[in-house]
């Protein structure tokens, strides 16, 4: 499998320096080899390519928002639905109090809009570049607005309507601009940028580079944008459902994509870009183990984000008990995705055989002579946070601040994001009886009880288990004596199929049984969705697209159900809520930074 190469070529251009005087200019001058001119990239194809890297490697952590990854993506992407939780200075996230002066609003806009700008720049030169061919120069004209397309994405589904950078512009060039007028005008940008990338690029990335946009990108980001278009743009919503379930069945016929065998192992380091993954970020693990510099572009320090802070972590990330408890017998998705601590008197249907107070995959125990793990609440710097902690990105490695880095996988849209929002356009569509939207649920439960994994165990083993013998031989090596090398996977597959609840008569009972509002369908995807992609970044966004997430908060959140002191909290499961859930809110507020130099750009409603 090949990677997409880390050859970057310098956008040239030219430096202002007003209102600084000096008494020679030597300090100007520089080797004239240091410096490439703007053309340089679009002299033949291969320069092309290497050239479209500098907009890619805005995807990565970089010198910009070197927490890109984790923040703002978990805050927006996840906390505003309570299922993550946080405490110090990030637990405003939590209560709908962020503000326009939080520092990670700016960082993802700042990275955002760098991202786009060098799109813009690189999108202008090669509509001039004559030496390109034209089968490459399609592709790359795709790839950059793939590249465009998903920042705009992000900052649409983060802030609202934001300013609309075109072709060509900057905020050099460009450095005031009003936001879009309307949802409108906004949608069709991105949904323009995205149709015309399904049309040029293939279904297989350029040259085999994993990690290059492909056609499949294009036209699943394609079919949400046109979902998000149907929300914002209520009376254009059944022309929209209709252009996003066309774009989303493409993707699924195509042959091209499938969810892995076993959910439990897609967060492993031993395969990156699977037939699940549509567009992942890939974080390598350093090549410096010991070292805390050079953290840009590869790295970032998602272990100490969300390892319990007992044993190393900063605390940014908790998931509820509300959440935990959401799951059926037999789920594997929760064991999958979160261990929790060695509660005293715990529910016994929340005890898990394998990771109660214990990381299977680091061998690790979470019970410490503390015994801050004890209890249901954990208590940080006097605030209460639910003792449970992510296997999704807390299995690679143990917390240590010796050793900060691992490799993570990051997802921002997988195979099953696509059949879920491919069932909801099918509900909206047909109504609730529509027998192929309730197949697709059903079959992303098939996966989460393990059915999928019988008679490919040695496959599966074979593939994930070398990484964690690798690691375990790694702290044996460095005098650990908690830890063996393993000779099975952390969390056994199953090898007999199991008999799987209907998703729709479970839901149905549900509903009663808890007393949602939404339609029946509407909780089946809302409670799939919370199942599925807890602490992935597409969750709040989704929650809110598909109008669940009023109920969702009301019903699994009940305002006032445990104490205010964090004591109390302790040993009771339920989070504390106290405010009332606004909608307006779910707009993230436009960061003040912006606002004071773009006198043009205008702050959402909700913060005024």
């Amino acid at each position: 499998m090949k990677k997409i190469t880390k050859t970057v070529y310098i956008l040239a251009g030219v430096l202002l320096l007003l209102g600084i005087n000096s008494c020679n200019n030597d300090y100007l001058k520089v080797d004239h080899y240091s410096i490439l001119a703007a053309d340089q990239m679009f002299k033949s194809d291969e320069d092309a390519k290497a050239g479209l890297v500098g907009c890619y490697t805005m995807m990565l952590p970089t010198d910009i928002d070197g927490d890109w990854g984790i923040k703002p993506n978990l805050f927006i992407g996840g906390h505003p639905t309570m299922d993550t939780q946080a405490t110090g200075w990030d637990k405003d996230w939590n209560s709908q109090n962020w503000t326009p002066g939080s520092p990670e609003l700016l960082g993802g806009w700042k990275q955002a809009y760098t991202a786009i700008s060098r799109c813009n720049d690189f999108l202008a030169g090669l509509e001039k570049a004559d030496k390109v061919t034209a089968s490459v120069k399609a592709s790359l004209d795709g790839q950059a607005r793939c590249i465009r397309a998903f920042y705009y994405m992000w900052l649409a589904k983060a802030f609202g309507r934001v300013p609309m950078l075109a072709t060509g512009e900057t905020y050099i060039n460009t450095p005031e601009k009003a936001r879009a007028k309307d949802f409108t005008e906004m949608w069709d940008f991105i949904i323009a940028d995205l149709k015309a990338a399904a049309d040029e690029l293939e279904w297989d990335p350029l040259s085999g580079q994993y990690g290059r946009c492909t056609k499949g990108f294009a036209l699943s980001y394609l079919g949400e944008a046109y979902m998000w278009k149907a929300f914002r743009v209520p009376d254009q919503a059944n022309a929209n459902y209709t252009l996003a379930a066309a774009a989303l069945k493409q993707v699924i016929e195509s042959g091209k994509y499938e969810l892995n065998p076993s959910f439990t192992t897609l967060f492993d380091p031993g395969a990156v870009w699977t037939k699940e993954c549509i567009w992942e970020e890939v974080l390598d693990e350093g090549s410096q183990w010991n070292q805390w510099s050079n953290l840009s572009q590869a790295h970032n320090w998602m272990i100490h984000f969300v390892a319990p802070p007992s044993i190393g972590g900063w605390g940014t990330l908790y998931l509820s008990w509300e959440w935990w408890n959401c799951y059926e017998p037999g789920d594997k998705r929760r064991e999958a995705s979160a261990v929790t601590g060695a509660v005293t008197n715990i529910d016994p249907a929340w005890k898990s055989a394998t990771n109660y107070g214990y990381n299977p995959y680091l061998q690790q125990s979470l019970t410490v002579g503390d015994g801050l793990n004890t209890h249901y609440h954990f208590l940080m710097g006097g605030e209460a946070a639910p003792s449970v902690w992510t296997l999704k990105y807390w299995r690679t490695t143990r917390s240590n601040y010796q050793a900060p880095w691992g490799p993570q996988q990051i997802y921002f849209k997988r195979y099953a994001n696509v059949l879920l929002d491919y069932a909801e356009c099918l509900f909206h569509l047909n109504g609730e009886n529509d027998a192929t939207a309730w197949g697709y649920i059903n079959q992303i439960r098939e996966r989460a009880w393990g059915n999928t994994e019988v008679g490919k165990e040695a496959a599966l083993t074979a593939t994930y288990l070398p990484y964690y013998q690798n690691m375990a031989q790694f702290f044996i090596g460095n005098g650990a004596t908690d830890i063996v090398k393993p000779t099975t996977y952390p969390l056994p597959f199953n090898t007999a199929a199991v008999t799987v609840p209907d998703a729709k008569t479970y839901y149905t009972s549900l509903k009663s049984s808890k007393g949602f509002a939404s339609p029946v369908w509407l909780v089946a995807l809302g409670q799939e969705r919370r199942k599925e992609f807890n602490a992935e970044w597409c969750l709040a966004p989704d929650l809110i697209r598909s109008g669940f997430m009023a109920d969702h908060i009301n019903i699994n959140y009940p305002k006032g159900k445990s104490s205010s002191d964090p004591n109390l909290q302790q040993d009771t499961w339920n989070t504390y809520r106290n405010f009332d859930y606004v909608p307006a809110r779910m707009d993230m507020p436009i960061p003040t930074d912006e606002l004071l130099k773009n006198k043009l750009c205008d702050q959402n409603d909700a913060y005024k």
